[in-house]
């Protein structure tokens, strides 16, 4: 089917190009997680040739240019193939609760104002629509962190925490090394993840100048993050 633009509310206009790669949320699942891309492909428009390519076996809901363009592929409602074994908390299928954004980008530089401004307009959108609390607006580096690194290190997530379309660890916050597990645990990060995974994880998301061993910093933002935000405070359900 040709891409067609339709108009969707408090976001500039969307290319609809529907995705074959999709299906109904098991068990009758509402989307209760936000989750984050980026495509690492060379164009946004190669990526949505790939997503939509019932061969690739892969989709999401949106794709968005570097530019802002804007195109969806799957209705919010239903289930798109971007999550694969992932996890978040005792979300053990992160498919049928999850809607995905792909940012057109390598991760290899900050995504661009157009971009991030459509990312805002959208995600606010979405949360309002959904109910979906700020906490689990997430990336893909969180829910699989032993195979994945997006939207990596230089996406501005203290930006989206801003505005209450994610969060952010306050300062002054102190932890015992030891807890670490248990707070990753808390803040969603699944036990059948590494120290080193997950480490790498919450660097991504929230230290991404970090390096090294274990620090008292990554403590203090797992502690925060956990005290402020536990995953499961609401009593969802896998």
């Amino acid at each position: 089917m040709t891409a067609h633009e339709v108009s969707t509310p408090a976001v500039p206009a969307v290319l609809w190009q529907p995705s074959p790669n999709y299906g109904a949320r098991r068990d009758g699942a509402r989307p209760d997680i936000l989750l984050l891309h980026f495509t690492n492909m060379a164009t946004a428009e190669a990526a949505v040739t790939r997503l939509c390519d019932p061969g690739a076996g892969v989709s999401c809901h949106y794709v968005i240019g570097e530019n802002g363009r804007l195109w969806q592929l799957v209705g919010e409602a239903q289930r798109a193939w971007h999550a694969g074994q992932g996890s978040w908390g005792d979300v053990a299928e992160v498919n049928s609760r999850s809607i995905g954004i792909e940012l057109a980008s390598r991760g290899t530089h900050p995504f661009p104002q157009p971009q991030m401004r459509v990312l805002e307009m959208l995600t606010r959108g979405i949360m309002a629509r959904w109910h979906i609390p700020p906490e689990r607006v997430i990336g893909h580096s969180d829910v699989a962190p032993d195979r994945k690194d997006d939207p990596g290190p230089h996406f501005d997530w203290r930006r989206l925490a801003l505005q209450g379309l994610a969060v952010w660890p306050e300062a002054g916050a102190s932890a015992d090394a030891a807890a670490f597990r248990e707070l990753a645990g808390q803040v969603g990060y699944g036990a059948q993840f590494s120290d080193a995974e997950v480490l790498t994880a919450l660097r991504l998301r929230w230290r991404p100048w970090a390096c090294g061993p274990l620090e008292v910093a990554d403590m203090a933002v797992l502690a925060n993050i956990a005290a402020r935000f536990p995953v499961d405070r609401s009593g969802r359900g896998a």
